[in-house]
């Protein structure tokens, strides 16, 4: 079409940028339905459903099926391209690119691995497949540190992997989920399951009844914030309905995978507290955003949903399930909600807080796996039984992700307050053989490191502040005097450099010029200060602010095993001799 003056111009309504395959636009409307019988498939926030519905089905995303997306869903392109590359696992493929090989392999690069031989698979495995037909890379912390190393083919994943066993894998073409044993409705419903959901809908249980048992007991958010359950559900109750209610289960902090643990194992436990999470604030759904790292639990939960609707204890829909992409930053609430209207995960700048403005604009009671699997036991073995729990002046019960040089790594159900030296003697068997120890995470990535002299510290919130460190989501990685410090904080750098949503200057550079100088031979102590100091008082949440925990840890408790690691810490100031 031209105009008057000779200028090409385009129908008004007409889509702007290339033209849309009708071919593609069809086989969508095969793929996810067809959005012009039924308009809801067009919302926002099932782009991101819509995403992994492509990658699944094609094993990557190509500028032809993204451009029909964004017309499917009447959608910018940018809006939709942006989304998709913002996610690790949506693998967006270029006009003129050629697509990833049919079979992917994922070695987990997350500490724990490394600590077991991540780096060594994953050349052995580059060196034994054709790259023409398998891929081979790194990919975070897949939430098994306990049976490190880890690799994904597919979806299946490969414990204590080895480059044999893996090939084993795509040789047999088994890339599904490792099946999982889990308690079903009938047992549940046998064993007390559902009665107080009952009770609390029928009246039997008041709103005030079941807050002052989560008071009584100490219940506190246990995805790392450490927050009172009670105060958390009070705030939410206060705010002006329409309400949510989501489910944080994308635990992705390296070492951490207690959430994995209990919901594999008793799913309609969890189910149960989170419904009453949502009937204490008469949310109008239920969301539970899930990691994609685990896929056999999405099918668990699926199962375990479709009992309940089918007994009739939830209605259709009231429980939405949504899948993560790859992206740790959405494991902070704000990130999360953004995650969930189909954006890229980036945190939101506050106030408002979630519990006043969050999905959809909504309040929103965000909670964890764990804190709301609690809610039933606690009821009926009764507050004062949990909070009875307890040592060095704690109360309550921690679960421990205990990973790294120990016998036995695995999740441990102890009292809060236990010590390290405590709990890799009684519950993780010890340390590993012909290994002593020497450092530790006591809350992951994000939560600094201890030296063995500080193994007798009381393990809970607010009792390691102190030392420059927090307990978090309890994730334990335990390292011993062969570690090489230098790979260990490079590791956790990488970690947050890769992670990092880069919405914000000082975690976005920061991460990585952090990075730079722990990679060198001699590291600049003033430098790095000045850098962890900018970035724990500048960026928007707590991935930067954190990043820099493990180096400060390490700068303060450990310059002698540095020193024998032939690590030069310089306190000189940059630029000057060291």
């Amino acid at each position: 079409m031209t105009s008057q003056n000779g200028m090409s111009s385009r129908r008004r309504g007409y889509p702007k940028g290339r033209d849309v395959a009708p071919v593609a636009l069809a086989a969508l409307r095969d793929l996810l339905g067809d959005e012009r019988q039924t308009p809801s498939l067009k919302r926002r926030d099932l782009l991101i459903e819509h995403l992994h519905a492509i990658q699944d089905a094609h094993g990557h995303l190509s500028l032809v099926e993204l451009r029909a997306l964004a017309a499917y869903m009447n959608l910018p392109m940018a809006a939709v391209y942006e989304t998709a590359t913002f996610y690790a696992h949506f693998d967006v493929v270029h006009d003129h690119q050629a697509p990833p090989p049919d079979t992917t392999i994922r070695v987990c690069d997350s500490l724990s691995c490394q600590l077991a031989g991540a780096s060594a698979l994953h050349k052995a495995l580059e060196a034994r497949v054709d790259p023409d037909c398998v891929r081979v890379t790194r990919a975070p912390c897949m939430g098994r540190c306990d049976t490190a190393p880890v690799a994904e083919v597919g979806h299946h994943h490969v414990l204590y992997a080895t480059a044999e066993g893996v090939e084993a894998v795509v040789d047999t073409g088994h890339f599904h989920p490792e099946a999982t044993l889990w308690q079903r409705l009938d047992a549940y419903q046998q064993a007390g399951g559902y009665q107080l959901l009952a009770n609390v809908r029928s009246g039997k249980v008041s709103i005030d009844d079941v807050l002052q048992a989560l008071e009584v007991s100490g219940l506190r958010g246990l995805g790392g914030a450490g927050f009172p359950t009670f105060k958390k559900w009070q705030a939410v109750r206060q705010a002006a309905g329409p309400r949510y209610c989501v489910i944080n289960a994308d635990e992705g902090e390296p070492g951490t995978f207690k959430d994995r643990y209990y919901l594999e194992r008793a799913p309609h436990q969890f189910l149960e507290g989170a419904l009453i999470s949502a009937w204490a604030i008469e949310a109008e759904a239920l969301y539970i955003y899930l990691r994609d790292e685990y896929p056999g639990l999405h099918r668990v939960l699926h199962e375990a949903i479709a009992e309940l609707e089918q007994a009739g204890i939830v209605a259709p829909e009231f429980i939405i399930m949504r899948r993560g992409a790859g992206a740790y930053i959405c494991g902070e609430e704000s990130a999360l909600i953004e995650s969930l209207e189909g954006k890229p995960g980036k945190p939101r700048h506050r106030p408002p807080y979630v519990a006043q403005q969050g999905l959809f604009g909504r309040p929103t009671l965000v909670n964890n796996v764990e804190t709301v699997y609690w809610i039933p036991t606690i009821w009926h073995k009764g507050a004062e039984w949990f909070a009875g729990h307890g040592r060095n002046g704690r109360r309550g019960l921690r679960s421990f992700s205990v990973s790294g040089r120990v016998n036995k790594p695995g999740v441990y159900l102890a009292p809060a307050g236990i010590t390290l030296r405590e709990l890799i003697e009684e519950y993780a068997g010890g340390m590993a053989e012909g290994h002593s120890l020497a450092a530790y995470l006591p809350g992951g990535a994000s939560g600094g490191i201890l030296p063995a002299s500080k193994a007798d510290v009381p393990l809970d919130f607010d009792t390691l502040q102190a030392h420059g460190s927090f307990i978090g989501s309890a994730a334990i990685i335990v390292l011993s005097e062969q570690d090489n410090l230098q790979a260990v904080a490079t590791n956790l750098l990488a970690f947050f450099a890769d992670e990092s949503c880069g919405q914000c200057t000082p975690c976005r550079v920061g991460t990585e010029k952090m990075l730079s100088l722990l990679e060198q031979p001699t590291w600049d102590v003033q430098a790095l200060n000045r850098l962890a100091q900018v970035m724990q008082d500048a960026s928007i949440c707590g991935l930067g602010q954190a990043a820099p925990n493990p180096v400060l840890g390490l700068l303060k408790d450990f310059r002698p095993a540095l020193a024998q690691q032939q690590i030069i810490v310089s306190d000189a100031a940059e630029g000057s001799a060291p």
